[in-house]
């Protein structure tokens, strides 16, 4: 059976990458295509290796019927061999990607999350609601319903 892999990345992987990844799970899974699509996130920094999303991410996704899960985890080289698409949330970790990625194919399959929104064009990045109040974490939210519905067409096309 083909797959198709996508790779979330922010910074310390415990908001908007494992919220990314809750979000397009969620998607994939009212297509019934959990067996095709696989989906994993993970940060560019190692801090937070081990633990749960942020609290307040996972609230926030609760209440639009989102659930978080899973365990911190930083980006490895062979990550790029594993995955088929991997995002970057802001242009830092864009940044902190290219300089891991190990040769040309790895970089092509690098992308800013953002260029898959269509309904927040005046968003360039994810922004970070780590040291904010809760409607960033809406905001977050906003944006990655918004891309991941792009995001699901890509990793379809890609099957057939």
């Amino acid at each position: 059976m083909k797959q198709y892999k996508i790779l979330f990345v922010c910074m310390g992987n415990i908001c908007r990458s494992p919220a990314g990844e809750a979000v397009l799970r969620k998607m994939v899974g009212e297509e019934g295509l959990q067996d095709q699509i696989l989906i994993d996130s993970a940060g560019t920094i190692g801090f937070h290796s081990g633990n749960a999303p942020d609290r307040r991410m996972h609230n926030a996704a609760a209440k639009r019927g989102i659930r978080t899960g899973g365990k911190a985890r930083q980006v490895k080289l062979h990550d790029f061999d594993e995955f088929d698409r991997v995002l970057a949330m802001d242009d830092e970790n864009y940044d902190d990607l290219t300089n891991l990625a190990g040769n040309p194919a790895h970089l092509a399959k690098i992308k800013r999350f953002c260029e898959y929104c269509r309904s927040h064009p005046e968003h360039h990045q994810v922004p970070d609601p780590y040291y904010g109040g809760d409607a960033g974490f809406e905001l977050v939210l906003d944006l990655l319903e918004d891309g991941c519905q792009q995001l699901l067409q890509e990793a379809k096309e890609a099957l057939v």
